[in-house]
């Protein structure tokens, strides 16, 4: 399967590519509005993999491009940027299935906050975006970037997964879990994103307090 990265060039969108690239067989490519930057970051990748023991062939294209190449298109972009970047691509989406691991945040001096937009949730700011027809799935909103893109650390994770269209669901369940120490749960349809993207500043918080605890994840038992 061909998996574009929008924002591919950040820091959920290195962890997602270098994990692909090294757990299973899919094309991984990498996308950003600079296809410079994009092509530049896909080299990191695979040098990085290649001391590894990783022979892989990782793109480098603007978004578009990579878009239009792909099966699956994760938009690894801060929310403040993803109505424009899902709009950007609208015309390469084809029959593609959109993923949004976006969550909106705010801070204060007691620490980040859950930023709720009006039409319910992020996953559904990009469903509201997304071309009539094109599947939206909310999934890998609560892992820890920073160890996500460590290949030497283990993981012990669950994602959840929400959306409408349940074949989407599905196949997005089985690219998560190709990731080796992921585990996809179906959190329902997209009107529950918010429930799940709410997640991500309780556990900034808690790792902010706790020492020991700065790659925090969620698991479900």
């Amino acid at each position: 399967m061909d998996i574009a990265l929008l924002g591919g060039t950040g820091d959920i969108g290195e962890g997602l590519a270098l994990r692909w690239a090294d757990d299973t067989n899919h094309t991984v490519i990498v996308g950003s509005r600079e296809a410079d930057k994009a092509a530049a970051k896909a080299e990191e990748y695979e040098a990085e993999l290649d001391s590894r023991g990783q022979e892989v062939d990782i793109a480098g294209l603007a978004n578009a491009e990579a878009a239009a190449q792909a099966d699956v298109v994760v938009t690894a972009v801060p929310a403040y940027h993803l109505t424009d970047t899902v709009e950007a691509v609208a015309d390469e989406l084809g029959d593609a299935i959109l993923v949004s691991p976006a969550v909106g945040m705010k801070r204060d001096e007691d620490g980040f906050h859950y930023n709720r937009p009006g039409v319910g949730s992020v996953t559904q700011l990009a469903a509201k975006a997304a071309p009539e027809g094109t599947p939206v799935v909310g999934a890998f909103h609560n892992l820890a970037a920073g160890r996500l893109a460590d290949l030497e650390a283990d993981l012990d994770w669950d994602t959840i997964v929400v959306g409408d269209d349940r074949d989407a669901k599905a196949t997005v369940s089985e690219l998560a879990e190709g990731i080796e120490g992921l585990r996809a749960l179906d959190g329902g349809p997209l009107a529950n994103a918010a429930e799940v993207e709410g997640l991500t500043p309780l556990l900034i918080n808690v790792a902010r307090h706790n020492d020991g605890l700065h790659d925090l994840g969620v698991q479900f038992r």
